[in-house]
């Protein structure tokens, strides 16, 4: 393949802003970005000290020619190029997954405009609204304008000299009270406008002064003793004014801004949209993007501003953001708040953002169950600082009984999941009393030497339950094999769940709500358990066999010939000589009987 001359291209780029576009040796567009400084942006493509991600690499082996456009200021650059990826859609851009079409509130262009919903937007002057992600909501709202505004519904051509030839007849919504029968000249125009624009103030979030005014328009009403007209007045009132308390979330004095939060992932990222007028969100929405490159959320959340604005033709002068964007000749203003009413609208949409992640991803991951694991030992390898993926796992654990039974256990796990048929436990053989210490030595060392042995493989993670003491012990031995380097080693402490590094003078807290660290502890619980319960059964085996040592001329030896025989001290009990004689001699078999007889 002709290699590219990007030196030459360089030199005609100059330092403004703008965009600027890859293309491939089949010239097609590749790529599109934006940039304050077109010359320097194009240039870190090609400089092999910062180009260290894979998919960018790619990206450059296969850029043939480079274009650019200059504009006046970064913002036009960066609404330039949302409008030409959206019509290019380049291979290595960004993708905006919203396949869906969101429904409007339509105000149509007419005598006595007609209000209902629609998902088509057709340029004959009628006026928007929306569009609503929530189609419950968008309802809910269409459901209160039609409880408190009697507005027309029909299709008819409502011209004056249309109703002034007497050619229509009211309907039955007329005589329902959900029409005040404009198609024969019972409302006037003005009148029915004033609803018209009522309504348009309710769904620019504006209810406020639709409050004020109808609350006036209540007072000189009972002033007249016009009293029907007052409990009408008062009816629609109350429906706005419960509408208000329920979608009121700030201080009404918060008149007009945007709020964007974003939460992502290594593939894919999620950025939510909350637009308030007068202290009420009047529009969220959450959509989903796909990386091709490795974007920083800083360039995907400028994306989704840029998208979200332009969809909901928002000119609000402040932006609310969870951090700094740098947007030179932009007369929008940009707040990262840290307290008070916006910080609580910063927190909500981010509370959005997440429970929209958390159900995208568990969708995902119900269709592609090793999407999860892929994603959860990614997870776990950038937690604990290791070089590779986690996919197995063992855990230690000790047990003893006042210093006597010592057993150690080890557990294992797949793909972050149980494989018990590998579980394994210990009888220590070397270790006289209760030394914790050299009961970890002893085991990992004995299972370690026979994997090497039998070359079934290391674990790429060995978590060791314990402090720095327990950990040490099991380097130790990893040390004396030779693969202490091979794999990666923490003990996890029960008091406050810290991790410790060989090595290393001071734990690592990990966030009690990782999954890292439930998986953590779910290893060392089933270590724990898978301990106990060997450590129980030797125990009392151990226990009652030195109960059947009491008895004149039966030793250790025989009574454990004696247990594995009757399963139970019961069952011996129970025997008589006879049967007690298959086991031991007659003198022996004498001696049970008379000593449990004697009880």
């Amino acid at each position: 393949m002709e290699k590219f001359d990007y030196k030459t291209a360089l030199k005609n780029i100059p330092h403004k802003p703008g965009i600027y576009q890859f293309w491939d040796t089949e010239r097609e567009l590749i790529y599109i970005g934006k940039a304050k400084d077109l010359r320097n942006r194009v240039t870190s493509y090609f400089n092999k000290d910062t180009n260290v991600n894979a998919k960018t690499r790619v990206l450059v082996s296969k850029i043939r020619d480079i274009s650019f456009t200059i504009v006046d200021t970064e913002v036009d650059a960066w609404l330039l190029e949302n409008s030409l990826i959206k019509k290019h859609q380049p291979r290595y851009n960004v993708m905006l997954k919203d396949d869906k079409t969101y429904p409007w509130i339509i105000i149509k262009n007419e005598r006595f405009p007609r209000i209902f919903w629609t998902r088509r937007i057709v340029k004959d002057g009628s006026k928007y609204l929306g569009p609503y992600a929530s189609v419950s909501m968008m309802h809910a709202i269409l459901g209160l304008i039609k409880e408190t505004y009697p507005l027309r519904t029909c299709n008819l051509a409502l011209t004056k000299q249309n109703i002034d030839a007497g050619k229509f007849r009211v309907c039955l919504e007329y005589q329902l009270g959900n029409c005040k029968g404009p198609c024969q000249d019972y409302q006037t125009e003005d009148d029915y406008n004033n609803s018209i624009e009522e309504i348009k103030d309710i769904l620019n979030g504006r209810i406020g002064a639709v409050l004020r005014e109808m609350k006036t328009e209540m007072d000189n009403a009972i002033t007249n003793m016009n009293y029907e007209l007052a409990h009408r007045l008062k009816r629609k009132f109350e429906l706005l004014e419960n509408y208000q308390s329920k979608s009121t979330v700030v201080n009404s004095s918060i008149t007009d801004i945007d709020v964007f939060s974003i939460a992502s992932e290594e593939k894919i990222a999620f950025v939510n949209y909350l637009k308030v007028m007068n202290g009420t969100i009047i529009q969220t929405q959450t959509i989903e993007l796909k990386k091709r490159l490795d974007e920083s959320d800083e360039e995907l959340l400028t994306l989704a501003i840029t998208e979200f604005r332009g969809r909901y033709n928002s000119d609000s002068k402040e932006i609310i953001v969870p951090f700094n964007i740098d947007l030179d000749g932009s007369n929008v203003k940009f707040t990262v708040p840290k307290l008070g009413e916006k910080h609580k609208l910063l927190d909500l949409s981010q509370k959005n953002v997440q429970f929209f992640k958390k159900e995208r991803i568990d969708q995902y991951e119900k269709l592609n169950p090793e999407i999860r694991i892929d994603r959860l030992l990614t997870q776990m390898m950038k937690d604990l600082r290791m070089n590779q993926l986690p996919r197995h796992i063992e855990c230690f654990d000790n047990s003893n009984f006042q210093g006597k039974y010592p057993v150690s256990a080890i557990v294992v796990f797949r793909d972050g999941k149980p494989s018990k048929k590998d579980y394994r436990h210990f009888n220590v053989k070397t270790v006289v009393g209760p030394d914790d210490f050299a009961t970890m030595e002893e085991a990992v060392l004995r299972r370690y030497r026979r994997v090497l042995d039998e070359d079934t493989g290391l674990p790429q993670l060995i978590v060791i339950d314990g402090g720095k003491g327990q950990l040490s012990s099991a380097v130790k031995s990893l040390k004396l094999l030779g693969i202490d380097k091979q794999v990666t080693i923490i003990g996890i402490a029960k008091r406050l769940e810290e991790i410790y590094y060989p090595g290393d003078q001071y734990p690592m807290y990990l966030d009690k709500k990782t999954e890292t660290l439930k998986v953590i502890q779910h290893l060392r619980d089933e270590a724990h358990r898978f301990g106990i319960t060997f450590h129980r059964k030797k125990r009392d085996k151990g226990t009652l066999a030195t109960e059947l040592e009491l008895i004149e001329g039966i030793g250790k030896t025989t009574a454990e010939k004696l247990l594995k025989y009757f399963k139970s001290v019961k069952k011996i009990r129970e025997a008589n000589t006879e049967t007690l004689q298959e086991v031991v001699n007659g003198k022996q078999a004498k001696a049970i009987v008379a000593y449990f007889a004697g009880e």
